[in-house]
């Protein structure tokens, strides 16, 4: 592994006994000697700390000192209402390319006079190229990979926080704060990406290990690694970019509506304007010929990205296909997310999954699985 790419949290991960894995360029941590169910079910019975370091982090700020120009100019690459976001609040994004597929999933906010914007690991390179290249004119764009990222997800995440940092508590669901922390800027969002009420922390790539410690040091606070998170964020019907979305399936395929909103739909104050509109927004308004949905296999095997699925227990034509999967500890059976034809996708309709040259039944499943518990 030694051409990839090292967090800030590396020598405290090998120091905690982890197994680590190739991931997104970097070497990451897979699990701790707690293993992958223990540190799951610690995440949504207490606190489980991530490093999510591996992710970039992008300031746009606009040359002429109004933020609203950042906004219109970020508005060109993505279909969600920049414009209408309040300061110190952050939404769920998607860059779309000119096909109306999904070039990655991003989060931005508003922090009053630039946006900030976290993208996948494995893209951030690309990301930051397009929207340089579409940007530069009216913004200037920075990654800064001085610092690292932390995720704090599960409900005592509140109170483990709130003792280093006390102003956290007073953050709702999407909130992002600028807050000191042993005399270094803390960029704290209340959110995550386990279904989990939660945090994310930028801090200065120094200082990481020093604060995961103080964490560590709490009891309701464990090191978890990607396998639980994995398994989170398939339990909170939540996609991961590569899988479940790619730039191949459109946000409307993906189930994704929610987060396109009124402003930029059709009839909206800003309709369209970003790549793949003209699809998308047919989409929207005619619907697609397959959907994303929750998969639950009837029986106790897990059924992994790549199973494909049929309608019935001998038809030669595939319908659709699995692509995430794996056992849910909270719920205690194994859970899975895919795409089928729209017609199949109504909720508890029978489809068959081909595991091992066997047809075996699973049932369209409602996402998600595990209800979310964000501090609204």
């Amino acid at each position: 592994m030694s051409d990839l790419k090292q967090t800030p949290l590396y020598d405290l991960h090998v120091e905690l006994d982890a197994k680590m894995v190739p991931f997104a360029g970097y070497e990451m941590p897979v699990q701790f000697p707690l293993g992958v169910m223990k540190e799951h079910n610690h995440t949504r019975n207490a606190a489980g700390l991530f490093d999510v370091s591996h992710m970039g982090q992008v300031i746009i700020t606009p040359k002429s000192g109004k933020l609203e120009d950042a906004a219109r100019a970020l508005e060109s690459l993505i279909p969600m209402d920049v414009l209408g976001l309040k300061d110190g609040r952050q939404r769920y994004g998607m860059l779309t390319n000119d096909q109306g597929g999904i070039r990655d999933d991003l989060m931005f906010a508003n922090r009053g006079d630039h946006l900030y914007v976290v993208v996948n690991g494995a893209c951030k390179d690309d990301d930051f190229a397009h929207i340089q290249a579409h940007l530069s004119d009216s913004c200037d764009l920075q990654m800064h990979d001085d610092r690292a990222l932390l995720a704090l997800q599960g409900p005592a995440a509140e109170t483990a926080l709130s003792r280093l940092i006390p102003e956290v508590a007073d953050m709702s669901f999407m909130d992002v704060k600028t807050l000191p922390y042993k005399d270094v800027e803390l960029w704290i969002s209340r959110s995550g990406y386990t279904g989990e009420d939660g945090y994310e922390i930028s801090i200065p790539a120094d200082q990481a290990t020093g604060l995961a410690r103080d964490l560590l040091a709490m009891d309701e606070v464990e090191m978890i690694g990607l396998g639980a998170r994995d398994s989170l964020r398939l339990e909170g019907g939540l996609c991961l970019y590569g899988n479940d979305i790619d730039t191949e399936t459109t946000p409307i395929e993906a189930a994704l509506n929610w987060a396109i909103q009124k402003a930029r739909r059709s009839g909206g104050d800003r309709e369209g304007g970003f790549p793949g509109a003209d699809v998308i927004l047919s989409q929207m308004a005619e619907g697609t010929v397959r959907k994303r949905v929750g998969i639950a296999p009837e029986g106790r095997a897990p059924m992994r990205g790549g199973t494909p699925l049929f309608a019935d227990s001998d038809s030669a034509e595939q319908i659709g296909s699995i692509t995430s999967g794996g056992f849910g500890p909270t719920v205690g059976r194994p859970v899975a997310m895919g795409y089928v034809t729209t017609e199949l996708a109504q909720t508890d309709t029978t489809l068959y999954a081909e595991l091992r040259g066997k047809r075996l039944p699973v049932r369209v499943a409602a996402l998600p699985f595990t209800p979310a518990n964000f501090k609204r």
